[in-house]
């Protein structure tokens, strides 16, 4: 394929998607990272879209959000790998919600023989992949459908969330940075994930390397609120996203990256509730171990003080019993 062929169809596919990584580029062109990089580059230099870490987006500085048959055919392999990390951060009876997004589909898929679980979900997609899960039970908010992603939005949902409590939401976005945490492009669905979120004592949000340093237009979970992060492993040459990471656990964020073997092909065996070519034989799962403060639970210091004080104190005490006896 010639370069102006190979450009076009770049071209082409980041003003239907709005955003597409560098790797899914390569796939599609049938060419490698370092030609799809120099082909963005020139694209970039004519003002025809923009760059961002490790992959490229509509220009203007934020990405529009793109339709769940163009999100859906993105990063498959990526996904997986993210999903099937973050389907072993769930327990057994655990409540949890999902929000929307093809990421967290790919979740749910996982989630579906995790016995005694609730999913409280406004996700019409992350229901249905449990809706045949007998040990699963599926609650739904309520709300206004909107078609671009299946998701229920609007006051509808957020009032089906107040009082509700459980242990772990799970989101996905449009993008992730540091300075912001995780944002979306669309303003209803970004208030029905804040609303997620402050229902749930922890925030895991799953995000593959393209999103990250990827700002959009509206914040859906500020970077102090995000208990862990679930991402892939990002290209060797991406400096930037390395740098992203970094900030983010310098704020506390508990970082864990997926990596499936073979690029994200089953080679035999699987994970439970995978469909199809998206099962992954084997997972290596990364805990990075990049510097940064860590979240103290509260009254955790006080009970430590507590603690220190009555070891101390018994201390004495027997030190004064010993000195007693040696007197008589």
């Amino acid at each position: 394929m010639f370069a102006a062929e190979r450009r076009q169809l770049i071209l082409e596919m980041v003003r239907a998607n709005g955003a597409v990584s560098l790797r899914e580029l390569a796939r599609v062109v049938q060419t490698s990272e370092v030609t799809v990089r120099r082909d963005v580059r020139a694209l970039e230099a004519e003002g025809l879209l923009d760059r961002r870490h490790g992959g490229a987006v509509l220009p203007g500085g934020f990405t529009r959000e793109s339709g769940f048959p163009q999100k859906s055919h993105l990063a498959t392999a990526e996904k997986t790998a993210i999903a099937d990390l973050a389907a072993g951060l769930v327990e057994e009876g655990e409540a949890i919600v999902v929000g929307a997004g093809t990421t967290t589909q790919e979740l749910a898929r996982r989630l579906a023989r995790v016995p005694g679980l609730t999913v409280v979900t406004n996700s019409l997609l992350v229901a249905q992949a449990l809706a045949h899960a007998n040990r699963v039970e599926v609650v739904m908010t309520g709300g206004t459908l909107r078609g671009s992603n299946y998701a229920l939005v609007g006051s509808g949902a957020e009032q089906s969330l107040q009082g509700l409590r459980v242990s772990k939401a799970f989101l996905s976005g449009s993008g992730l940075t540091a300075e912001r945490g995780l944002s979306t492009s669309n303003m209803l669905s970004a208030s029905v994930d804040r609303a997620l979120v402050q229902a749930a004592a922890e925030v895991v949000v799953l995000a593959d390397h393209s999103k990250l340093g990827t700002d959009t237009m509206f914040q859906t979970v500020p970077t102090d609120v995000i208990t862990r992060l679930v991402t892939d492993e990002s290209p060797g040459h991406d400096d930037r996203a390395a740098t992203e990471l970094q900030a983010l656990a310098d704020q506390g964020v508990q970082i864990t990256v997926a990596g499936a073997s073979g690029g994200g092909a089953a080679n035999g065996g699987g994970t439970p509730g995978a469909s199809g070519g998206e099962s992954v034989a084997r997972q290596q799962r990364r805990d990075v171990p990049l510097p940064g403060p860590r979240r103290q639970v509260p009254g955790a210091a006080a009970g430590l003080r507590s603690a220190t004080a009555l070891s101390e104190q018994n201390g004495g005490a027997e030190r004064a019993r010993v000195a007693d006896m040696r007197r008589r």
